[in-house]
């Protein structure tokens, strides 16, 4: 079992549930961590699988890969960027089967949600996949291929309230499991206390003028830091396309004068920021 930290999740304001402490429980198939894994909160009627691609086919051998379900595929670009695809199907075994084709060949485990009760239908799913999708771009974390963003579907209220704390469980897993694709970044802070206690960093070096926290997973930037327009000459060709990933997702604007952050943008390092901001390595 594996204890999660308290948190709380939002969706364009809305809170999806109070911080609490929480637990989790994580079946391996095979007894093997590096296989197939499944993971539930004990008091909810959510369950993940998490599907390495090489093992799909022991995914589709269960009776849950019939099921209505959301799913989330992983994966990676030439420069590592990391990259999520989200959908959701009445049968997510075939759907699965159809990404191992086609334009979606970048994904590398698919995390799949489904009911325990087998009470999704696909009013659900489709208000589960919107709502995901929202939170993802939100969050920043993945470079999504979803394409255009897709309207709100028309989802009756009782149903909406039962999704969101859908949702709120597949977060919570998903995060736990290793992809935390529907959270924001969040500065490290103490057990006892706030914001307060958390340190601002700042580098002002090099025509640098950047702010940001430290977190579990790296360097949180924060919007409206600014970095130099101009590349060093040793800057590496992963540097250059990093740069032209984050403006095409819209995190960053290079203008005649500056490099600047539209939005908060999370780092795996400190040095994997600065050469961003820097325009080449230190």
């Amino acid at each position: 079992m594996v204890d999660a930290a308290p948190r709380s999740i939002n969706l364009r304001g809305c809170e999806l549930g109070m911080a609490r402490a929480q637990t989790i429980q994580i079946y391996l198939p095979s007894g093997d961590p590096a296989g197939l894994r499944v993971a539930n909160l004990t008091t909810r009627t959510v369950r993940v699988f998490d599907v390495p691609r090489s093992l799909l086919s022991d995914f589709l051998k269960r009776p849950e890969a019939g099921q209505v379900g959301v799913y989330y595929l992983f994966g990676s670009n030439e420069d590592e960027t990391p990259q999520c695809y989200i959908g959701q199907s009445g049968n997510v075994g075939v759907r699965l089967k159809q990404h191992t084709g086609g334009d979606k060949q970048f994904w590398t485990r698919a995390m799949v949600a489904v009911s325990l009760t087998n009470e999704w239908t696909a009013t659900h799913v489709a208000y589960l996949e919107w709502s995901s999708v929202a939170l993802a771009t939100s969050a920043g974390r993945y470079l999504l291929e979803n394409g255009n963003q897709a309207s709100r579907p028309f989802t009756p209220e009782p149903l909406q309230a039962d999704c969101q704390e859908f949702l709120e469980t597949i977060a919570v897993l998903l995060a736990t499991l290793g992809a935390p694709v529907l959270d924001p970044a969040k500065p490290l802070h103490s057990e006892s206390g706030g914001d307060e206690n958390q340190e601002l960093l700042y580098f002002r070096d090099a025509g640098c003028d950047a702010a940001g926290y430290q977190t579990s997973e790296g360097l949180l930037v924060l919007a409206n830091s600014k970095g130099r327009r101009d590349l060093r000459p040793s800057a590496p060709p992963s540097i250059i396309k990093q740069r032209d990933v984050l403006q095409a997702e819209g995190v960053i604007k290079i203008d005649n004068r500056h490099l600047t952050f539209l939005k908060d943008h999370l780092f795996s390092s400190p040095s994997a920021a600065g050469s961003v901001l820097i325009g080449g390595t230190n």
